[in-house]
């Protein structure tokens, strides 16, 4: 297993040594001290993992999604130039329409 593929948080082995993950390539030791594991580095998971329901039967809110783009977009237009609002906008527009 890699490393991208465990929750932060999670305890694994890495050269014999017991670690917990604690960002996208650190972990720290239960000996104390952090250390970045290589992202090709073979790793054996001591928890369980969560499993995740698959993608057909996770459901999004229309509106919740919505919002976030919104919000997301209000802040593209805050710091986007003058020049690319345009572009922008037909962006915006053609992600609306697929949403539809």
């Amino acid at each position: 297993m890699r490393l991208q593929d465990l929750p932060v948080g999670a305890r694994f082995e890495y050269q014999g040594k017991i670690f917990v993950k604690t960002g996208p390539i650190t972990a720290a030791s239960e000996a104390g001290g952090q250390q970045m594991i290589p992202r090709y580095a073979d790793l054996r998971p001591l928890d369980p993992l969560p499993e995740k329901p698959p993608a057909s039967q996770r459901q999004l809110d229309e509106a919740r999604v919505r919002a976030a783009f919104d919000a997301f977009y209000r802040t593209c237009l805050r710091i986007t130039d003058d020049f690319s609002r345009a572009e922008l906008e037909a962006a915006r527009r053609r992600f609306i329409t697929a949403l539809e």
